[in-house]
């Protein structure tokens, strides 16, 4: 459990309660830490989560994969001969 206090002070047992407030409201995600930032009438609360790796998936000759690896040599060559298209933004 990692809570920052910006703007003032708060004890471990106001630390939990925030942090159980925050577990609440992560829809599932792994809550990393929390900044608590105390106004004179409120609190602001930041989440930061834990990221979550993906793999990029492309379709490739009619095929989906992430990476070439597994293509045989002719699915190689098809890949390495196919016309690949620019738009005026990859200039």
């Amino acid at each position: 459990m990692v809570v920052n206090v910006l703007n003032g002070n708060l004890n471990e047992k106001e630390k939990a309660a925030y942090w159980a407030y925050a577990l609440k409201n992560t829809d599932g995600r792994k809550l990393v830490s929390l900044d608590v930032d105390l106004g004179e009438d409120d609190a602001e609360l930041t989440y930061h989560f834990d990221t979550i790796p993906f793999e990029r998936i492309r379709r490739i000759t009619g095929y989906l994969v992430g990476t070439l690896d597994r293509f045989n040599d002719g699915k190689r060559a098809e890949e390495h001969d196919r016309v690949k298209h620019m738009t005026e933004m990859d200039l």
